[in-house]
C-alpha cells in the first residue's frame, strides 16, 4: 500500500476511494525502504484467484485485503482467509490500521450464513473471524459474532473457530455474549505498549483490553486466549517485557509478535525494523515467561498460520513443546 487510495492488489473491480478521510490533515510520514528480511510471495496462482473470487461471489470482506496484510499471497494460495465481519468500515481511526474509517452500514443479517458457507467450500479445519470496531452498535457487534460462530458450528461442526474481537469498550454484556458462543480461541490484540496508546490506538484503553482477556479466562479457564503486539513503533524492550508480564497475569496462552509495516504516508511512521535475531530473543523471553505458544517474526500477524498454531497450542497444553519462532 503506497498511498491512501484503495488500489487493492488482488484485482478487485471496486471503485477507488479515500480510505482514511480523517487522516488527510496529518503531516506525511515518509515510508522507509523495507529491509531484505521482509519479503512476501506475489499474489498470484489459481488457488489465490479462486479464493478471491469466492469472497467476491459471497460478498464477504477479509482482513487480508482491508488491512493490506503482507501474507495475502501465501495464505490465499493455500485457500486460507480471515473473515472480517460487520462490514469494511470501522468507527475508529487507529494510526497503524489500513481499514477504512467512517460511518458503517447496517448489519447484514445474511452474513453469518454466507461466512459458514465459505468455510465449508474452502474446507477450513480452523477459521479466524475478526471484525471492524462497531462503536455505533449497542452491543458492539457481539451478537453478530455469536451468530457467525453458531452458523459455522451448524454447517461445519469439525471446524475450530478463533475470534479476534474488538475491545467492546463501554458495551456492557458484550464480552459475555461472545464467551457464551464458546469459540475455540478468543483473541484480542493489545497491539502496542501502554505509553503509545494515545498516538497509536487513541480510541482504545490498554487496561480495558487487558481486562477483556482476563475476563475470558476467568469465565472459562479451559478456553485458549491469545493476544498480539506490533513492534517497531518506538517501544522499548522493557516495555515489551511489561506487556508480556501483564498478559501472563491475565493467563493468556498465546502471544504473537510482528513488525509494524506502515500502510501509507498518513499512518504512523515506522521507528525501526526489528531484526530476525531480535525476534528470536523476544520469542525466548515470552517462552521464559510461561506462554504456551509464541509466534514471533517480522511477518507474523494474528491469523498467520493460525490453523497450525492452534494445533501446536493444543499440543503445548498437553505437555508437548510448541514452536516458538517462525521465519
Amino acid at each position: 500500500m503506497r498511498s491512501i487510495i484503495d488500489h487493492r492488489a488482488s484485482g478487485s473491480s471496486r471503485s477507488e476511494k479515500i480510505r482514511h478521510p480523517e487522516k488527510q490533515h496529518r503531516v506525511d510520514n515518509p515510508m522507509q525502504r523495507k529491509p531484505p528480511w521482509i519479503r512476501v510471495k506475489a499474489a498470484s496462482g489459481p488457488a489465490f484467484a479462486e479464493t478471491r473470487d469466492l469472497m467476491r461471489d459471497e460478498k464477504l470482506t477479509t482482513v487480508c485485503e482491508e488491512a493490506s496484510c503482507p501474507n495475502i499471497g501465501e495464505c490465499w494460495s493455500q485457500r486460507h482467509a480471515t473473515m472480517m465481519i460487520m462490514g469494511e468500515i470501522c468507527t475508529r481511526a487507529c494510526a497503524f490500521c489500513n481499514v477504512s474509517t467512517g460511518q458503517p452500514k447496517e448489519l447484514d443479517s445474511g452474513e453469518p450464513a454466507r461466512v459458514a458457507q465459505v468455510v465449508g467450500r474452502l474446507g477450513l479445519k480452523h477459521v479466524v473471524v475478526t471484525s471492524v470496531d462497531r462503536d455505533d452498535l449497542v452491543d458492539g457487534g457481539a451478537g453478530h459474532f455469536a451468530a457467525v460462530i453458531h452458523a459455522i458450528r451448524q454447517s461445519s461442526p469439525s471446524t475450530t473457530i478463533e475470534v479476534l474481537t474488538p475491545d467492546f469498550l463501554r458495551k456492557p454484556g458484550a464480552i459475555e455474549t461472545v464467551i457464551a458462543a464458546r469459540p475455540d480461541v478468543f483473541n484480542h490484540n493489545l497491539e502496542t505498549v501502554p505509553r503509545l496508546y494515545p498516538a497509536i490506538r487513541p480510541g482504545a484503553r490498554y487496561f480495558q483490553s487487558l481486562r477483556l482477556l482476563d475476563q475470558v479466562k476467568r469465565s472459562d479457564p479451559q478456553a485458549f486466549t491469545k493476544s498480539g503486539l506490533m513492534v517497531g513503533l518506538g517501544e522499548s524492550r522493557a516495555e515489551i517485557a511489561q506487556v508480556m508480564d501483564d498478559l501472563r497475569i491475565a493467563d493468556v496462552d498465546f502471544i504473537t509478535i510482528g513488525q509494524y509495516l506502515q500502510p501509507s504516508v498518513k499512518h504512523a511512521a515506522v521507528d525501526r525494523f526489528v531484526t530476525p535475531d531480535e525476534f528470536r530473543e523476544l520469542a525466548a523471553m515470552a517462552r521464559a515467561k510461561g506462554f504456551l505458544m509464541v509466534s514471533a517474526s517480522p511477518l507474523t500477524r494474528s491469523s498467520y498460520h493460525a490453523d497450525a498454531d492452534f494445533a501446536a497450542l493444543r499440543t503445548a497444553r498437553g505437555g508437548g513443546r510448541a514452536e516458538t519462532f517462525r521465519t
